[in-house]
């Protein structure tokens, strides 16, 4: 599995992150998150209004800080 946080670092990226790694501990999953800030890869993808969850090359959510709860879900649909 394959995990990205896309934005440019601000506050709510930062919290992003955290809810997705909080999220993957519940799950027990080792995986790593990668946060990548540069605004050429995050247009790339699509992402215009950050910051974004991006699971195994697809953007499963952008514009918002998820709950860890939410993240969960969305990892968890993504492995079905």
């Amino acid at each position: 599995m394959d995990i990205k946080i896309l934005g440019s670092g601000c506050k709510k990226c930062n919290a992003l992150e955290a809810a997705t790694k909080e999220a993957l501990a519940e799950l027990g999953l080792p995986v790593e998150v990668d946060h990548v800030t540069d605004f050429a890869q995050i247009a790339a993808y699509g992402v215009m209004s950050t910051p974004a969850l991006v699971i195994d090359n697809k953007v499963v959510s952008y514009g918002k800080v998820l709950k860890p709860s939410e993240a969960k879900a969305l990892i968890e649909a993504a492995q079905a």
